[in-house]
């Protein structure tokens, strides 16, 4: 189903991070945090306990980061897995994207391909313009950053807005 686990603007709720993009940019975050792309490998066994990641969901994540290239495996009993690029060149948005597809949806289509008539044509403006939102975030913090826990200043400018922690 198109759409159904992608991070999206939804039409009765919030913009949605799938369990499966949170348990994905975890599972990075952890492999950046224990290896370099020279480093030892990490089992999907550690893996899972570390981040409490459910078995069978981490397999299918490390599989589609592995077909995007982020993340490289080895089988045996010396096997594992481990980042496939150095930290600080993977954003939180290559891991999205590697299991999700693309940043933003609206109604399963690209937010360029709405097209509205009358009173609602600006809306199409509105969407990509969160889509863009989405971008100037996830595509400027990497896994060498959240691995350590040395965020960019604009993201502490952001969660310092006033509202910025306020459910609404």
């Amino acid at each position: 189903m198109a759409g159904h686990h992608r991070l999206a603007v939804r039409k009765n709720g919030p913009v949605h991070i799938s369990a499966k993009v949170d348990y994905a940019v975890r599972a990075a975050i952890e492999l950046a945090v224990r290896q370099s792309t020279d480093g030892p490998l990490i089992t999907a066994e550690r893996l899972a306990e570390a981040q409490s990641i459910p078995r069978p969901f981490l397999a299918t994540i490390l599989q589609e980061l592995r077909r995007a290239g982020l993340v490289e495996s080895k089988r045996g009993v010396d096997g594992g897995h481990r980042l496939a690029k150095p930290a600080d060149t993977i954003a939180v948005a290559d891991v999205i994207r590697a299991v999700d597809g693309p940043l933003a949806a609206v109604s399963g289509r690209a937010p360029e391909e709405t097209a509205y008539d009358g009173s609602s044509a600006p809306l199409r403006e509105v969407w990509i313009a969160v889509r863009s939102s989405l971008r100037s975030v996830l595509e400027q913090v990497t896994l060498a950053e959240l691995a350590a826990n040395d965020l960019p200043d604009f993201v502490g400018r952001l969660v310092a807005e006033p509202g910025a922690w306020n459910r609404r």
